[in-house]
């Protein structure tokens, strides 16, 4: 066995020595691992080289070997299980040199593929206490084994190579996470761009165009369809469709909870993936069929825990998701759902308006012009009665008559202008009850009392007050309508806190537990006039015993 004088093995460590720092100062961990292998080879002049990995399990994840014909070794092998002397050296820990490995009693010989090797050098990578790998060497050419200056030189290149070994692992972790931030900020990005674009607008066509479109170009697919939930919450309809094979995948509109794959996902409220489209065949049209279609996917649209609607996916190739896209596509699905039932809460607001503004119409035409209207019938009443014994008399009502029609037409041309009857003039309460009092005075046979402050209660509110000459016109009405009441007394008072009106009448009266007062548009429109401003109402009456309407309102709006 030839020994290396001092010179030389100083040579030869120097000269390993700068190819461990270029080794070091590379982070690529293949160009490492194939490197470490070249330099061992070329150190100790060997014929075969390998290098294991192993992971942080202990488990060999890699076997990089080189020499004659390792290529066909690396294709139709799999790798090494760790026995014998690489066994050993794995649980040993520390450097193992045989001159013959078949003489060695650790050794448990080779397969019948794998070629004869005679001396053996095995030095493991270890970082502290934590095996990286392990180097091995065998067959030193022109020598029957390795000598010690070989295994200082391997061992020290093991040394060297459990740092570059770990600094790429380091390298390549934190490549990887810099990947993922930036994978996971293009996300975010994408998410923040649609539900920038999504909350822009509350128009329901243009938020499922944007949401539909914005899903398929990032998941890649041809098409996409929504369908939105029905009034009764039991049925999905299709609101949308985006893309290839026509203008609807599926054979009708609407589903029902359960029915089809638009309704188990509403059922269900998780997501659906089919490759087997032979289950929707009594759904989907021939025609996507033939078109090429392959793969479908439900996915829900949530809204509150609540599937707002159905997201139907179509491609003609299975389209595999990852665990980013999935969460990405779930982010994006909760946004479109809270945006989708937003633009239908705001539509239905929009349509509620509409009827609340019909029924306030409704209600002033009643309490305004209807009632105006109903004065001048009273007076030509009077006038009727009185043309024989009062010719006089029934002159002035007809002229009355006449001018209240004529104010009526004015008015109702004002309300025409801007939908607002000019019944309550000024903001003074107690002098627009005095005219209504006076209109009723000479419209009726039946004597009429008001009492209120003096100051008449300037400061309420202008909605306020015109609730209450509202009640108060009602009231008067109907007791000369119904009541048939020879005396209504009409009384206003105030508290620290609120406005009350009391008209009390000496008619006939009702039985209150036999009328509902959503009956008839008088008693219900002074409860919600009442109650639009913070009020209420409060209606006594007994049969033969008259009726009490007791009114109130906030001082302060």
């Amino acid at each position: 066995m030839a020994f290396l004088t001092r010179e030389q093995l100083e040579e030869r460590l120097v000269s390993l020595h700068h190819a461990s720092l270029e080794l070091v100062g590379e982070l690529s961990l293949e160009t490492v691992l194939e490197r470490i292998v070249q330099i061992a080879k070329e150190e100790v002049n060997a014929t075969y080289a390998a290098l294991g990995v192993f992971d942080d399990e202990g488990k060999l994840v890699k076997f990089i070997p080189i020499g004659p014909n390792t290529e066909e070794y690396v294709q139709t092998h799999a790798l090494p299980s760790g026995k014998g002397l690489l066994g050993a050296l794995k649980t040993e820990r520390k450097t193992i040199r045989v001159a013959n490995i078949q003489e060695d009693k650790r050794s448990v010989g080779f397969p019948d593929w794998h070629p004869i090797m005679h001396s053996f050098l095995g030095v493991p990578i270890l970082l502290g206490d934590q095996l990286l790998g392990q180097i091995y060497l065998t067959d030193k050419i022109k020598f029957p084994e390795f000598t010690e200056d070989d295994e200082r030189v391997i061992e020290t290149l093991a040394a060297y190579a459990a740092v570059a070994i770990n600094n790429a692992r380091l390298y390549s972790e934190i490549t990887k996470r810099e990947e993922a931030l930036q994978s996971r900020n293009e996300d975010l990005e994408l998410v923040n761009n649609i539900a920038t674009a999504l909350t822009s607008s509350l128009d329901i066509d243009a938020i499922l165009d944007k949401t539909l479109r914005s899903v398929v170009g990032y998941i890649g697919v041809e098409s996409g369809e929504i369908f939105l939930i029905g009034d009764d919450n039991k049925e999905y309809k299709l609101a949308f469709h985006y893309g290839n094979y026509g203008t609807s995948f599926f054979t009708r509109e609407i589903f029902h909870l359960g029915e089809g794959l638009v309704g188990e996902v509403a059922q269900e409220s998780k997501s659906i993936f089919s490759l087997d489209l032979g289950r929707e065949v009594r759904f989907v049209r021939q025609e996507v069929f033939e078109e090429g279609c392959r793969w479908m996917a439900g996915i829900p649209l949530l809204a509150r825990g609540s599937v707002i609607a159905v997201m139907v996916l179509a491609n003609s190739a299975e389209v595999k998701l990852e665990t980013r896209q999935a969460n990405l596509l779930k982010s994006i699905s909760s946004w479109a759902g809270i945006t989708i039932e937003n633009a239908i809460l705001h539509s239905q607001a929009r349509q509620l308006a509409v009827l609340e503004e019909r029924e306030r119409i409704g209600m002033d035409l009643h309490d305004g012009i209807i009632q105006s209207i109903y004065g001048v019938g009273l007076a030509l009443e009077y006038a009727r009665i009185s043309l024989e014994d009062d010719p006089e008399q029934a002159k002035q009502k007809i002229i009355q008559a006449i001018d209240n029609l004529n104010k009526t037409i004015r008015d109702i041309r004002a309300y025409i202008l801007d939908l607002r009857p000019r019944e309550l003039f000024g903001n003074n309460l107690i002098q627009n009850l005095n005219r209504l009092v006076d209109e009723y005075r000479v419209n009726t046979l039946s004597g009429v009392t008001l009492s209120a402050p003096d100051d008449g209660l300037v400061g309420l509110p202008i909605s306020h007050a015109t609730a209450l000459f509202h009640i108060c016109q009602e009231a008067l009405a109907n007791a000369a309508k119904h009541a048939r009441a020879q005396q209504v007394d009409v009384r206003l008072w105030s508290t620290r806190d609120r406005v009350l009106l009391e008209i009390a009448d000496n008619g006939e009266g009702f039985d209150i537990h036999k009328m509902s007062v959503t009956l008839g548009h008088g008693l219900s429109n002074m409860h919600v006039r009442a109650r639009k401003v913070g009020g209420d109402v409060e209606v006594t009456s007994e049969p033969g015993e008259g009726t009490t309407v007791l009114a109130w309102v906030p001082r302060r709006g």
